[in-house]
């Protein structure tokens, strides 16, 4: 296990500084005007893979970093140059990580080169978990998949929200209920492949922030895939449901709920390296404009009410970065999150991103508010932080229930 420090060594300094370039260089130029288009910036996902960021074989080497800092020091840099585009970067990542974490050596073998493509011809993939009446609440989830025994077929119906590259994506992996009886504990994962008969994009959302990020809902009409689209494959998917069912005959369901909870709170501090980023280049923007900015004869950093928030902008930037830090620690670490500390890192830093970029468009007063300065964008786009891999509301719950010891539902 590796020592925790608070300095980056060589070799994260050196990739920090590569992704930090990409994002200067490449994304940043790029940010209005896919922001404006609200549609996918495929040339930018493009060059990405050009480069080597876009693949899973360098998110693999972020995520086996051995002192758990590689995965948010990434997502921070990428954010940094701009969430929206950043994220349809990322977006495949999610689904990617599921197969991985799933899937049998031949469903990763043959599934996670069609989610990415080639840096000639570039594709996406698309996690779909949430649902119209489904959200934070993934027990309520609707969408079915029945095994056709003679077939030897899955078929799924159901609608999914808020995709990331739902309908555009080359590769769709679809939770679904398959046995409604044990509640969250018989859902299971699925593979559908490209241009399967019955999956289609439903509304495409237009969205206040991350405005480059395609979300859309996705229709599972009588989606027939084979049966080895299973991840993990069906005896694996028999024994675990019958141990489910053992379990709560026996009264552990708690205990279950709870192991699953655990896995949700190991991704979190992802999301918050993601917001850091955002509140870094809002906090940046305001600086510099502070610097060179001059009312009554003086720059008007030289003004206490400026500076003072410049001063508590950054001083949270940092505190929230520490946390995201310990908690990816904490994972790679094998550590439990015995205070939800993954959740602690989502929710501050996902509140700091919102009330960073808030205070960067006041210090920058009028031109702030006009999207001639980039942090109207970086406003708008950390809105979405609060919201999305769970509400800071759900994250209050989670902390709030970890620390007295009663089950996460």
């Amino acid at each position: 296990m590796a020592e925790f420090t608070m300095e980056l060594n060589e070799d994260q300094t050196q990739v920090r500084d590569w992704i930090h370039g990409f994002a200067a260089d490449v994304i940043r130029p790029a940010a209005a005007e896919w922001d404006e288009r609200e549609e996918t910036p495929w040339p930018v996902i493009q060059e990405a893979a050009k480069v080597g960021i876009y693949s899973l074989d360098f998110y693999a080497q972020q995520f086996f970093d051995p002192t758990g800092l590689g995965i948010p020091m990434a997502m921070e840099e990428l954010f940094w140059g701009d969430a929206g585009i950043a994220l349809s970067i990322v977006g495949t990542g999610l689904a990617a990580i599921g197969v991985v974490a799933n899937g049998t050596e031949e469903q990763i073998g043959t599934w996670i080169p069609q989610m990415y493509g080639t840096p000639d011809d570039v594709k996406v993939a698309a996690f779909c978990s949430s649902e119209p009446d489904a959200g934070s609440d993934v027990g309520a989830m609707r969408t079915r998949a029945v095994y056709d025994q003679a077939k030897d077929e899955w078929v799924l119906n159901g609608t999914k929200t808020w995709a990331t590259n739902g309908g555009i994506a080359n590769v769709h992996i679809v939770v679904a209920v398959v046995d409604p009886e044990l509640g969250t504990k018989g859902h299971a994962s699925f593979i559908v492949p490209p241009n399967t008969p019955g999956l289609s994009q439903g509304q495409k959302f237009k969205k206040h922030g991350i405005r480059a990020s395609h979300t859309a809902e996705v229709v599972l009409e009588d989606v027939r895939i084979p049966g080895s689209c299973l991840l993990g494959g069906k005896e694996k998917l028999d024994e675990r449901l019958a141990r489910a069912h053992e379990r709560a005959a026996a009264g552990g369901g708690e205990r279950v709920k709870n192991a699953a909870m655990a896995t949700f709170e190991a991704s979190r501090p992802a999301v918050g390296a993601m917001a850091v980023g955002t509140a870094r280049a809002a906090y940046e923007v305001a600086l510099d404009y502070a610097k060179t900015r001059t009312q009554f004869g003086r720059p008007i950093i030289d003004n206490q009410g400026v500076a003072f928030q410049l001063a508590d902008m950054r001083t949270s930037i940092d505190a929230a970065r520490l946390l995201v830090w310990r908690a990816s620690w904490m994972a790679v670490a094998g550590k439990p999150f015995t205070s939800a500390e993954g959740s602690m890192s989502k929710l501050f830093a996902s509140e700091v991103a919102k009330k960073v970029t808030a205070q960067a468009v006041q210090i920058l007063g009028g031109n702030g508010f006009t999207r001639e300065y980039p942090v109207e964008r970086m406003h708008r786009d950390a809105a979405i932080y609060t919201i999305f891999e769970g509400t800071s509301e759900i994250q209050r719950l989670v902390i709030a229930r970890t620390l007295s010891g009663m089950p996460i539902r």
